[in-house]
């Protein structure tokens, strides 16, 4: 199927009309500058040749035995006349209508002449050369000479300019196919990419320009397959954990339309639908919050915020989850001394970030285990003016798993048979936030107390683009 937009011409074809016409243009160039100088170049030709027969004829020994004895004799099919001027000032020959006084006066006076002039009624050249004893040499020829001349050099050059356009037209046919070839190839590439295929391999040869496209493409295919194939395994993992709760409710309330649950069971039957309820509700409300988050309209309130401020009040709050847990919350602020952390940013946000993060080392943190929040001026770190860090005592994370943490539901799905887990997007969410406020998110996989630490580095204040 063509997909060529209407009112586009092919590549090939654009090469070529391009260096065709191009060349034409320099055809065109070189053949009027010739054009125009062939006629000058012909009468400079000619006039050098009758200055050279001149300067010959005026070392003879005497003038007027020459022009007697042999001046007829340059007369030939270029129409040549010969005229002498004698020493005192008399002309003799065939040109002499052709010599006027101010050339017959400057030929006494010794100096040569070339001019023009009118002899039988037509233009001539008239070149004049002062003899060695005296008196001078005149030899005419009439323009009609020069103009043949011109038309000959005229037609030498038309052959080759009009050869040198079409080689041009050649050469750009040929150089045309060489880029154009793999630009072809890899636009059918990029179709078949868009029609949904993968695994294809564009050609990486041609001109520099033409292999990048090719090896960006290549790139992009290895992308595409990556992304979908996580987006295939986030949607398995979704619809497993969507499964699971429906699957509790589904049960339950067939049994209690069946009349099989006992009256005393009841309020443990409602505990659970409750639960899986607020489970349900608790992983819709991540996936619409990740999907805000990609949205082009998300807002930022930026203000200035005190995050040691932000930070122990969020303390304050996860300072009970975490004793029902037997967890150990400790906070890490600057001294009394010191200055607040205050950046520009959304606040509501920050706490969010805050939140999510404590969450999610709350649930591997073992009990008895520390739990650490933390903030801190961010000095030395480029662009950044505060960190917040949250740091657990749970199993920690792999090289690996550092490399995806950050992806949606990869580690849920890693260790959901061995770890405790919600969501599984829960750091996906904490990513793209953190870029939405300007920042960056980080982490190690064995902190300071043993397991994982993020560490969210702040700007002075965010990018409105986001």
């Amino acid at each position: 199927m063509s997909r060529e937009a209407p009112g586009r011409g092919s590549l090939v074809r654009n090469i070529v009309v391009l260096t065709t016409v191009v060349a034409a243009l320099a055809v065109a160039l070189t053949g009027l500058i010739a054009w125009q100088t062939a006629a000058h170049g012909a009468e400079q030709r000619e006039r050098d040749q009758l200055a050279r027969h001149a300067t010959v004829l005026s070392h003879a020994p005497a003038l007027s035995e020459l022009f007697f004895n042999g001046a007829q004799a340059l007369a030939g099919p270029d129409g040549v006349e010969l005229a002498v001027i004698s020493p005192d000032g008399s002309v003799q020959g065939t040109a002499t209508p052709a010599v006027d006084t101010v050339s017959k006066a400057a030929l006494l006076a010794g100096r040569p002449v070339s001019t023009s002039s009118v002899l039988g009624g037509q233009d001539v050249l008239l070149v004049g050369q002062p003899a060695a004893r005296g008196g001078a040499v005149v030899l005419t020829e009439p323009y009609s000479t020069v103009a043949q001349e011109t038309n000959r050099i005229r037609g030498n050059v038309i052959v080759p300019l009009v050869v040198g356009m079409l080689g041009a037209a050649l050469a750009g046919a040929l150089l045309s196919r060489r880029i154009a070839r793999p630009l072809v190839a890899a636009a059918r590439v990029a179709h078949r990419l868009a029609d949904g295929e993968r695994g294809l391999l564009a050609p990486v040869d041609g001109p520099r320009e033409a292999a990048d496209i090719g090896q960006a493409l290549n790139v992009l295919d290895r992308a595409l397959a990556r992304s979908e194939n996580r987006q295939r395994e986030f949607l398995l993992s979704v619809s497993h954990d969507l499964r699971t709760p429906l699957t509790a409710l589904q049960g339950y309330a067939e049994a209690l339309a069946d009349g099989l649950i006992e009256p005393d069971r009841l309020p443990e039957v409602g505990r659970v639908l409750a639960d899986e309820t607020r489970r349900l509700d608790r992983f819709l409300g991540d996936l619409l919050a990740l999907a805000r988050l990609e949205s082009d309209d998300f807002r930022l309130d930026t203000a200035p915020t005190d995050l040691t401020a932000l930070v122990t009040e969020a303390a304050a709050f996860w300072a009970d989850p975490c004793a029902r847990h037997g967890v150990v919350l400790r906070l890490e602020q600057p001294g009394p001394t010191e200055p607040p952390v205050v950046v520009g940013t959304d606040a509501f946000r920050v706490r969010q970030l805050l939140d999510g993060l404590v969450q999610n080392a709350l649930r591997v943190t073992p009990e008895g285990g520390p739990l650490v929040l933390a903030v801190r001026g961010a000095d030395g770190h480029a662009g950044g003016a505060a960190e917040l860090q949250v740091r657990d005592s749970g199993p920690g994370l792999t090289e690996d798993d550092v490399r995806v943490a950050f992806d949606s539901g990869v580690l849920h799905e890693r260790y959901r048979a061995t770890r405790p887990v919600g969501s599984g997007l829960g750091l996906a969410i904490a990513h793209r936030l953190t870029g939405r406020l300007g920042g960056t998110i980080g982490v190690e996989g064995h902190g300071p107390e043993g397991g994982a630490a993020f560490t969210v580095t702040l700007p002075q204040a965010p990018n409105p683009a986001g």
